[in-house]
């Protein structure tokens, strides 16, 4: 899984879920050579790398075992770990969404590794106990139909979009969306801590947690709710109930494009030719959670933009670890962290191969970035649920 052996980083991860799914044993070498898979050599492991146009080395019994001792030594930051099972992914995304609208869909369904689409309707059925592993689709959880209002209200597909949302709300019981995304949040709050692992892009990372802080408390205006805000929402916000985020101020315009301060869209001053970040280096024997979801071809990443860019520093929450950070500015781009039994990424941006996505863009065709570090980062995160455990040193 190095930048020059490997033709296609991409598809390796559905290889690696292929085998787990088909009962192989599996195992990442953290570190070694760009985060490489030891696979059981069989005839239809070979055949499906041929097919799908990955690149793979065979190994002798001694030579595998010269690997694992020389990972094992205490003076390499590597780390072998045991991929166990391969988890069952779901996807929370609206109906009739097309691939190309999410990365992680678009990527799940390029590396061939199955998943199931859920929406509300689903999450407050309870239905997340199915699944190990779960992404937020581009959502607003806040209840203001991702503040396109300034832009597009007058648009067909957002009327249609805010119609549809205030249907399924009603139908599911609620006077309001707010209301609805709120329980849903919950309830997804619910499936992390009881064990979940949640992985969510640009706009649904800061909406979450909006969602979880202002419970209880109307933060949306009149033309997304029908009623006026409450007085002085601001001060009623209760961050001890969010994820990763802290102190944060709610963007109080309808018509502004921003939920909070939290997102750094508008505040970073940096060149598309030097937008880059940083993967941090982790001792992969003593932290291996953030070794795993950094595992790469390369340390720096290109940037992208999305309504959720990336993150303020200073609003991030001291028990959450920065695993991706542009150097310039340094605001945060990649995060993790652990809420109960389970664990939660967020990852800011829209598209890794697409540098400022907008409504109606054409899509991101990935077979040409077979190598993609951005979309490689996702992926690392689809089989984070599929690692046997160590308890973690720090």
């Amino acid at each position: 899984m190095d930048d020059v052996s490997q033709k296609n980083h991409l598809k390796a991860y559905g290889i690696t879920y292929w085998c787990l799914d088909k009962q192989y044993k599996a195992s990442w070498l953290l570190n070694y050579r760009g985060g490489s898979f030891l696979l059981p050599d069989a005839p239809e492991i070979r055949k499906e790398c041929q097919i799908r146009g990955v690149s793979f080395e065979l190994l002798s019994d001694g030579e595998a075992n010269q690997i694992l001792d020389e990972i094992s030594s205490p003076s390499q930051n590597m780390e072998t770990v045991v991929l166990e099972k391969a988890p069952k992914i779901a996807v929370y995304t609206p109906k009739g969404k097309q691939p190309w609208d999410d990365a992680v869909t678009m990527v799940l369904t390029y590396a061939e590794i199955p998943f199931t689409p859920i929406y509300d309707e689903e999450v407050l059925n309870d239905q997340l106990i199915l699944y190990d592993w779960l992404h937020l689709h581009h959502e607003d959880f806040s209840g203001q139909y991702g503040k396109f209002y300034g832009a597009y209200r007058n648009a067909p597909w957002y009327i249609d979009q805010k119609k549809e949302a205030e249907a399924l709300a009603a139908k599911l019981g609620f006077s309001k969306v707010s209301e609805a995304k709120l329980a849903v949040a919950k309830k997804i709050r619910d499936f992390v801590i009881g064990g979940g692992f949640m992985f969510a892009m640009c706009s649904a990372t800061d909406s979450f947690d909006i969602a979880l802080a202002a419970e209880g408390v109307d933060i949306c205006e009149p033309m997304f709710d029908g009623d006026d805000s409450e007085a002085n929402y601001q001060s009623k916000i209760d961050y001890a109930k969010t994820f990763a985020f802290k102190n944060f101020i709610l963007d109080r315009k309808p018509e502004h494009y921003e939920f909070s301060d939290i997102d750094m869209t508008e505040k970073r001053r940096i060149p598309m030719e030097k937008d880059y970040f940083t993967l941090m280096e982790y001792s992969a024997k003593w932290d291996v959670i953030p070794s795993m979801l950094c595992q790469n071809h390369t340390q720096l990443v290109k940037g992208f933009m999305g309504q959720t860019t990336s993150f303020e520093r200073e609003l991030i929450k001291s028990n959450v670890l920065v695993l991706g950070q542009n150097e310039l500015n340094e605001e945060a781009r990649y995060i993790h962290g652990q809420k109960g039994k389970g664990f939660f990424t967020f990852f800011g941006g829209h598209d890794p191969e697409d540098y400022q996505h907008r409504v109606g863009d054409a899509p991101t065709v990935l077979d040409l970035h077979p190598n993609s570090p951005g979309f490689r980062l996702i992926l690392n995160n689809v089989l984070f649920p599929a690692a046997k455990k160590k308890k973690q040193k720090t």
